[in-house]
């Protein structure tokens, strides 16, 4: 649906406060409007689904010109890429480059011959480097709603893919929609092996929406795989509905519970953190906005498993890292907290184990013991942040810092 999404602080800030003033609405929190007219949600003072994806669509298709019009560090939050994706990185067209806004590197190492979908493609960065990652035998999708993007982004495929990579045929494509409806992008349920985006989501105006249409295309045992941006809270009317901030992401990132509550009701149980990195936001004006407001570049894993339960059992299972995934000869990291050495048994919980026994990571894993015997909860780690931590599910199961599961 919606192009990278940077944020655009400073003089051009300015310019684009005197074109689009805030606005405010009686829509409560997380997104939601009240019954504050004759129909539920159709507040007169706020703007239309329409007229935010419009807006969307104009930023990031014409507004901005390269990435080097980024004036935070929301689209750089996340430190240096591993070297896999450096490497296939230095084979992307550098038109398709510059056109890239992005807030984390959400693409796995273990995808070969997998169909991996992109939401909010953009110019088709993360796609082109997926291409490269699932080889010849596996499809690449991004789904964007902004011509100018969708052009760049198909212009190079074919080259890239024949050429470059050597493949026989193209794997790369490029379809024109929208993520709260990939049925019109006829995106069929359970034809995907993972769902990645890059800084999106926050930018739809139905989030909730958006996960429940990845999990419907989402086979059993598949993930989304995203970095975006959330917030320590809820944002107030005057922050949510301010142009400039919805363009830069700031506005539409989610409270970190808020998302855990969306993503389990979607299916997916056991959210997992994989990285976490603070934004800053520089601009004084924005700044007296924001308040004391955290925002936060979170890489989440979510499995869509059937066997995952809401608290994390003990059921003494063991696993034990075998080494073959990319970038991690010695070790491998689940998410911020489960790091399996290589050779190395670890105790882990019920939920672990069937990410590791259920999914594309059971070629890298040996899983040791079953459920036919329970021993109560996992011992939990302490949570010292439950807010605005990287916990997945910080006092109510899931995973916890620590280096145990809640």
């Amino acid at each position: 649906i919606f192009s990278k999404s940077p944020r655009y602080f400073g003089f051009f800030s300015f310019l684009f406060l005197l074109i689009f003033p805030p606005r405010m609405s009686c829509c409560g929190a997380g997104g939601t409007c009240g019954p504050c007219g004759p129909k539920a949600g159709s507040c007169a003072a706020s703007p239309s689904t329409t007229e935010r994806l419009a807006s969307v669509q104009n930023y990031y298709g014409k507004v901005l010109s390269t990435s080097k019009d980024l004036k935070t560090s929301a689209c750089t939050a996340s430190g240096r890429p591993p070297q896999y994706i450096l490497d296939a990185l230095a084979l992307v067209p550098m038109e398709v480059k510059e056109k890239f806004y992005g807030c984390g590197n959400p693409i796995p190492a273990e995808i070969e011959g997998l169909t991996v979908l992109d939401l909010g493609s953009g110019s088709g960065r993360d796609c082109y480097v997926a291409a490269k990652l699932v080889g010849p035998r596996g499809h690449v999708i991004g789904i964007d709603m902004t011509d100018e993007q969708l052009e760049v982004a198909r212009k190079h495929a074919e080259a890239y893919c024949r050429e470059t990579l050597g493949y026989p045929s193209n794997i790369l494509q490029f379809r024109k929609g929208y993520i709260e409806d990939l049925r019109a992008a006829e995106i069929a349920p359970g034809s995907v092996d993972l769902v990645i985006s890059n800084c999106v989501i926050n930018l739809s105006p139905d989030k909730e929406a958006v996960i429940r249409e990845v999990a419907r295309v989402l086979k059993e045992g598949g993930e989304l795989y995203f970095g975006d941006v959330y917030c320590d809270r809820r944002l107030g009317p005057e922050v949510r509905q301010h142009e400039v901030l919805w363009g830069e992401c700031i506005s539409g990132a989610l409270y970190i519970e808020d998302f855990i509550r969306i993503a389990r009701r979607a299916g997916f149980t056991d959210p997992r953190v994989l990285k976490k990195s603070p934004i800053v936001v520089k601009d004084p004006a924005l700044l007296e906005i924001l308040g004391e407001a955290k925002f936060f570049s979170i890489t989440y894993r979510c499995f869509k498993l059937s066997s995952l339960e809401t608290k994390c059992e003990d059921y003494g299972q063991v696993a034990i890292y075998k080494g073959g995934i990319l970038g991690a000869s010695h070790g491998y990291d689940l998410d911020d907290h489960h790091h399996f050495t290589k050779g190395k048994p670890m105790l882990v919980c019920g939920n672990t184990a069937s990410m590791l026994q259920e999914t594309r990571l059971s070629k890298y894993f040996t899983v040791q013991g079953n459920r036919s015997v329970h021993y109560g909860l996992f011992p939990c780690g302490p949570v010292s942040e439950p807010s605005s931590s990287a916990s997945a599910g910080s006092g109510d199961g899931g995973c916890c810092p620590g280096g145990s599961c809640c």
